[in-house]
């Protein structure tokens, strides 16, 4: 087992660990406030935020840790960074408020700059996925055996499967869609679980133009569909920098197969000059 399959197996712990976690406040009543306008925080993100941190901090001392709820100054040191944890505790709040189970806890590790492994543990589902950027990317399913995951072999982006956000509509998708000739997407919520679809090649690519989240979103999402025989860059098809201090995600995401990459990516860049 390879050291970064070792450091995968340790963040799944603490991302499942987390999970439960999440899972007990999901079952009860709970309180909502919000950070801005349309940007829901409830005590799970909070919690789970807590305690990924601490347990992450004492497994591998002196990387920073990202995380969405966490203070800034508490991450400062990212930016240049040899390696750095991007955490996102509760992706997609607004869902688990909504009690629809689309929501999952996030981890994942760039190293120079790139993301190199994700964790994503869907707490509803009681599913959970890793990957480790060149050498594979699993499901870990009863009794914790991992069974390899692989994005589709779809070529033609007239058939393509496309999830797109549920609460984020976009122009330019529609746009890109209708060029390409393609069905109706998905509608989905979590950036994390639509990029689980598309590592698990129930979909073919994941797109989200403009403002897409931030770092957290993006790295344990590029991470498994990448480990799992994809790509995943900005909407323009620049790769994401995880070490240079943005922590927005300006440009998009494009999340696919890596077989219909450069199509929707210049089908996006026709629908945003047209």
């Amino acid at each position: 087992m390879s050291a970064q399959i070792q450091r995968a197996w340790t963040a799944l712990s603490i991302a499942q660990e987390a999970a439960e976690i999440v899972l007990r406040v999901y079952a009860n009543p709970f309180s909502v406030e919000y950070k801005a306008e349309n940007d829901p925080v409830t005590s799970a993100d909070q919690e789970a935020n807590a305690f990924i941190v601490e347990r992450l901090s004492r497994a591998f001392p002196g990387v920073p840790v990202v995380a969405e709820e966490s203070d800034p100054s508490t991450y400062a040191a990212f930016a240049g960074a040899d390696a750095a944890w991007f955490v996102d505790p509760l992706d997609g709040t607004r869902e688990f408020v909504a009690k629809n189970g689309e929501f999952a806890v996030m981890i994942g590790l760039a190293e120079r700059g790139r993301a190199v492994m994700g964790v994503i543990v869907a707490p509803a589902w009681k599913r959970s996925f890793f990957g480790v950027v060149g050498e594979g990317a699993w499901e870990v399913g009863e009794g914790g055996f991992p069974n390899p995951i692989r994005v589709s072999l779809r070529d033609a982006p007239r058939d393509a499967v496309v999830v797109v956000s549920r609460s984020h509509g976009s122009g330019r998708v529609a746009s890109m869609l209708e060029r390409l000739r393609t069905a109706a997407p998905v509608r989905h919520g979590s950036s994390g679980l639509k990029g689980v679809f598309v590592a698990l090649g129930r979909c073919d690519a994941y797109v989200q133009p403009g403002l897409a989240g931030m770092r957290w979103d993006a790295c344990a999402t590029e991470a498994l569909v990448r480990a799992a025989g994809g790509a995943c860059t900005d909407c323009s098809g620049e790769p994401f920098d995880y070490g240079s201090g943005e922590l927005t995600n300006k440009t998009g995401l494009l999340a696919t197969n890596g077989r219909l990459h450069v199509a929707l990516v210049n089908a996006l860049g026709a629908g945003a000059s047209g």
